[in-house]
């Protein structure tokens, strides 16, 4: 019998867009933009009434929103902004003048929203997701519409009242809830991994097998071009912690020791650098699941391309592979950082970076499913603590961190049997589950407690 079956697009789960944080950044603009949708549909009586726009945030939102840029990200949503045609430059400059009002198109006018309007709520609030926001448009003290969204990790939101997974016009022909559901799958139709994903994509979204995959070519190149100007760009990062950015300085020495043992290391650990470094500065990105993890998969996928010298074919099959594992976190557990700490953002990068270098290298699905699972098991428990609620420390040295895992997670699935692994990937996708159920609210993306309370030493 198979469990409720997976629906989620390959190109929801990789979604170009603005850094630093999906769940802060991408998430809220979509839902701030959806709200705006919603006021524009309104009676034109019950628009002329309204006087105001107000935003409350709540959990994570709350706690960490100011150093993720929550506030400009749902100022940008109510102008209309979407995440992949934003223009980073511009978004950094919303808000920057506290006395400076945004005109928001309410029907034939328009309504001012600054930063008094934007509420980072401190109190408790019932609700079954962390990331919780309310937005309202009221007439004095009525309100005129209230929406409650969640933001749910790596740029996915739900709305109140809507069911978590919608309706879809054409099932996909391969159902699966799970990685054993999946590998049966693969058995009794005689499929690769990327086949079966690549064939359920082309179900879920209408696109013919040409434009899935020259999609994926154009999700690798937002990717790399995120690679690219972290490589170039030099200085300081946006925030009160005035990190200097490694990347560029990691990559000339990379230069400098080509015969060197550690060049290979050192350039993977530049190429992951610069795109969550870029990530941390507000740049355009790639969720790969989510923006906090974005440097994994571009920094591993580089490397691919221009050091294994991958042809497209191998990359895009590759990238289906990651997909798969993302698909079976975010279905069984959860991708976001509010509610696994960064296992559920690192973790699950570093097992889908884990999944695509074994894919490419042409390995059967055990060796793909027993990397997948290793770099899982070697993140559990890890806290999601970020210094000011920047994404910066530890969070950009953690993408490096969890690329060089992802890729010793190949080597330990691949050098032996896949078969000698004993625990199976559905079964630490429930300990990770459970581990984040269990793991204190302080130490997931609250800024609360661990590294996060070392900020007076920076």
């Amino acid at each position: 019998m198979t469990t409720t079956p997976i629906t989620t697009s390959v190109f929801d789960l990789f979604k170009v867009g603005p850094g630093p944080s999906s769940s802060h950044t991408i998430g809220p603009m979509k839902a701030a933009f959806d709200f705006r949708q919603r006021i524009n549909a309104l009676p034109t009586e019950q628009q002329q009434r309204a006087d105001a726009i107000h935003i409350h945030l709540y959990g994570s939102l709350s706690a960490t929103g100011k150093g993720h840029g929550t506030d400009r990200a749902i100022v940008a949503g109510l102008l209309g902004w979407q995440p992949e045609t934003t223009d980073p430059d511009a978004l950094l400059a919303l808000l920057k003048d506290p006395a400076v009002q945004y005109d928001v198109v309410v029907g034939e006018r328009t309504l001012g929203v600054g930063p008094q309007h934007i509420h980072f709520e401190k109190k408790r609030y019932e609700s079954a997701y962390a990331n919780t926001m309310v937005l309202r448009l009221t007439a004095g003290e009525d309100v005129v519409l209230e929406e409650e969204y969640y933001s749910i990790g790596g740029g996915f939101i739900l709305r109140k009242g809507e069911p978590e997974t919608a309706p879809v016009t054409t099932p996909p022909p391969y159902p699966y809830g799970t990685m054993n559901e999946l590998k049966a799958l693969l058995t009794a139709h005689k499929l690769t991994l990327d086949e079966l994903i690549l064939r359920n994509e082309i179900a879920l979204t209408g696109r013919s097998r040409s434009e899935v995959n020259q999609r994926i070519d154009q999700i690798l190149e937002f990717m790399h071009k995120a690679v690219r100007r972290g490589l170039r760009h030099k200085g300081e990062l946006p925030g009160s912690i005035r990190l200097r950015r490694k990347a560029p300085v990691l990559y000339q020495q990379a230069k400098g020791l080509a015969h060197s043992s550690d060049s290979f290391l050192i350039f993977l650990n530049a190429y992951c650098l610069a795109a969550s470094e870029e990530n941390a500065a507000g740049g355009i990105v790639v969720t790969a699941p989510t923006s906090g993890a974005s440097g994994v998969i571009p920094g591993l996928t580089f490397l691919a391309r221009h050091h294994f010298h991958y042809d497209r074919s191998t990359l895009r099959a590759g990238m289906l592979a990651a997909a798969a594992i993302g698909f079976l976190v975010k279905h069984n557990a959860s991708i976001s950082g509010a509610e696994m700490g960064c296992m559920g953002e690192i973790g699950t990068a570093s097992a889908m970076g884990a999944a695509f270098l074994a894919q490419c290298a042409g390995k059967p699905i055990e060796a793909i499913e027993a990397a997948a699972e290793i770099g899982i098991e070697h993140h559990l428990g890890m806290t999601c603590d970020p210094i000011g609620g920047y994404v910066q420390i530890p969070c950009i040295e953690r993408n490096a961190m969890g690329a060089v895992k992802a890729y010793n997670a190949f080597l330990l699935a691949t050098s032996g049997a896949a078969s000698m692994q004993k625990i199976s990937l559905d079964s630490v996708i429930k300990v990770m589950k459970a581990t984040g159920r269990d793991m204190s609210t302080k130490y997931k993306e609250t800024s609360e407690a661990g590294l996060a309370l070392s900020a007076t030493e920076c």
